[in-house]
């Protein structure tokens, strides 16, 4: 089979995927889509007593999303000889990606240090729950307990309603984001030194990074964010409000949007309204003025408002479920969706593609994610090994 070409944008680039779950497969898979060379490194099966958490089925939707467009070599680096055949990958590669605890590379023998003495090129990159000092940097880090520490629950949800998770990996996905930027950014300084480099993030960072506005504002202002349900923190009308058939949800911040709405509404007359008549009362009046609104909304349907107020310049949109999401006209436009069929076991595989359009080297999906070890002999043999040292290797449990 050899390298699965999805794009000319990095097609020169190898990168070897130590990682697991979700932040790092994530942070991957964007570099394999635009046309990296990715051999997923994973231990034989039954090795890791974890494996049940990440790959035990590897026909579902999110592995399969994770994972595609990657091969797969299985080694085991508790093995003698093991490490030998790592190395030998690591002189042909550009980057290592692993989200292990710190300590664990050094018990391996995969550290930057030792990484670099063999090939001065490579870029590791690592993601930790913590970071990679400090005191909490050896405890296990899960995207959902970052959400806590990183100060994402406390803003979500309804006021009073206690702390609620974000119902997406907000830590994970944004640890895996930052991680390809800090990868490509030492690709393009390599091309003036000469010389790889360690780039690290964690989730705990990553999700206070993600926070953006609500920790600036603390840390600038004193203002403490707390939970405002669908409401926006600082501006109004923002949020949620009932049609006559259904959720509508606008975004009427800044006094343009707020004289256009009261204009499709038919009620100029709320336009120069002492209680609403800039935004700082508009959020101080924001309840009255939710009940106004609603009274409003709720003569016509949810279709109706989202086509006037888009066409007068308002930002308006339904709330939709997931099967509606995917079923919408634009989504559709777009191609988030791209259906490989047959791709795994027989199956018809469906994957959401890279949000990001380039225009000569776009990024592609070209496989569905690989079975365990599916490519470790095609990857030994394009190391050179033989077929007798793969033989052995596979009878003494090493791949």
């Amino acid at each position: 089979m050899g390298k699965i070409q999805t794009s000319d944008a990095l097609k020169s680039i190898r990168i070897i995927d130590m990682s697991r779950v979700r932040a790092g497969p994530n942070c991957v898979r964007i570099l394999t889509d635009y046309g990296a060379d990715v051999i997923r490194v994973e231990p034989p099966r039954g090795v890791d007593p974890n494996e049940g958490m990440f790959a035990n089925n590897r026909a579902g939707g999110d592995f399969q999303n994770l994972n595609r467009n990657k091969r797969s070599l299985t080694l085991n680096l508790k093995k003698p000889g093991a490490l030998e055949v790592f190395m030998e990958l690591v002189k042909t590669a550009d980057v290592v990606v692993e989200n292990w605890r710190p300590d664990v590379k050094k018990k391996l023998g995969i550290d930057y240090d030792s990484l670099a003495k063999v090939n001065p090129r490579i870029i590791l990159a690592s993601i930790s729950g913590y970071g990679q000092t400090g005191p909490y940097s050896k405890r296990p880090g899960f995207d959902q307990i970052m959400q806590g520490m990183g100060g994402l629950m406390s803003v979500t949800g309804h006021p009073g309603g206690g702390p609620v998770r974000a119902g997406l990996a907000v830590a994970d996905m944004s640890a895996g984001l930052y991680t390809a930027i800090g990868i490509m950014i030492a690709l393009f300084e390599r091309q003036f030194s000469g010389k790889g480099q360690w780039v690290h993030s964690s989730l705990l960072h990553s999700q206070i990074a993600m926070m953006d506005f609500q920790v600036s504002r603390f840390l600038n202002d004193g203002d403490i964010p707390v939970q405002v349900g669908n409401d926006h923190p600082t501006s109004s009308p923002m949020g949620l409000f009932t049609a006559s058939d259904g959720v509508l949800n606008i975004g009427a911040s800044g006094q343009g949007n707020w004289l256009r709405l009261c204009q499709v509404l038919g009620r100029e007359d709320w336009i120069d309204h002492p209680d609403f008549k800039n935004e700082i009362l508009r959020r101080d009046n924001r309840k009255r003025l939710t009940e106004m609104l609603e009274a409003e909304f709720g003569k016509n349907t949810v279709a109706h408002w989202v086509e006037k107020l888009n066409e007068a310049g308002v930002p308006a949109g339904p709330v939709y479920s997931v099967p509606e999401v995917v079923e919408d006209e634009q989504v559709k436009h777009l191609g988030v969706v791209k259906t490989l069929p047959e791709s795994f076991e027989g199956r018809d595989m469906h994957f959401i593609t890279q949000p990001v359009a380039l225009s000569r080297t776009p990024a592609d999906i070209k496989t569905a994610a690989p079975a365990c070890g599916e490519h470790t002999v095609e990857v030994l043999k394009e190391l050179g090994f033989s077929d007798e040292q793969v033989s052995a290797w596979q009878a003494q449990g090493v791949v």
